[in-house]
């Protein structure tokens, strides 16, 4: 039973730790080293995160700067990161290569958070779903005389009670992002 909870929690704790993952990828004016996380470098044949062949920083609240440390490179993370989906056209100057950030429009905001309501409602139906796979296993449990019928109750609200505090804090989570995209 204990173990069935316990596996139950990680499996809510990594949807939401992914939430957040995705969240930061979410580009929303502000200059993010993880937007370039999904974006892979053909390096020698093998796809490579950029943040493993360069030094990834702010420069300002809108540039990042992206400084390969072997500088024969800079054009494979170039191309790189025009074929993602960032949709921003880096500079480069020989040395590093930039990324401006340009001020989102209002439109472009409101379907930003039209993206994170979208993440936040996945993450929770993933919640929801290892609930019911918890309870089946608990009903299952139960059928086979290993649990009582009053511990199927109470392992049931104890189990609505971890799938609803984990859905709180996902929607709080949704409601700081929106709040982060329509403030900027």
């Amino acid at each position: 039973m204990n173990e069935q909870m316990k596996n139950a929690e990680s499996k809510m704790n990594k949807s939401v730790e992914r939430l957040k993952s995705e969240f930061a990828s979410i580009r929303a004016g502000r200059a993010n080293p993880a937007v370039l996380d999904k974006a892979m470098v053909d390096y020698y044949g093998t796809p490579t995160p950029i943040n493993q062949m360069a030094a990834v920083s702010v420069a300002e609240a809108r540039i990042l700067v992206i400084q390969p440390w072997d500088i024969s490179t800079l054009k494979a993370i170039e191309k790189a990161i025009i074929t993602s989906d960032i949709g921003i056209t880096p500079t480069n100057d020989g040395k590093v290569i930039r990324l401006v950030f340009p001020q989102p429009t209002e439109d472009r905001r409101k379907e930003l958070c039209k993206e994170i309501k979208k993440y936040g409602e996945e993450t929770k139906i993933s919640i929801r779903s290892v609930r019911r796979d918890t309870i089946e296993k608990f009903k299952s449990m139960k059928k086979d005389g290993e649990i009582t019928e009053d511990d199927l109750k109470n392992l049931e609200k104890e189990i609505q009670n971890m799938t609803d505090k984990h859905c709180k804090n996902i929607d709080s989570l949704v409601s700081e992002k929106e709040n982060e995209v329509m403030s900027l």
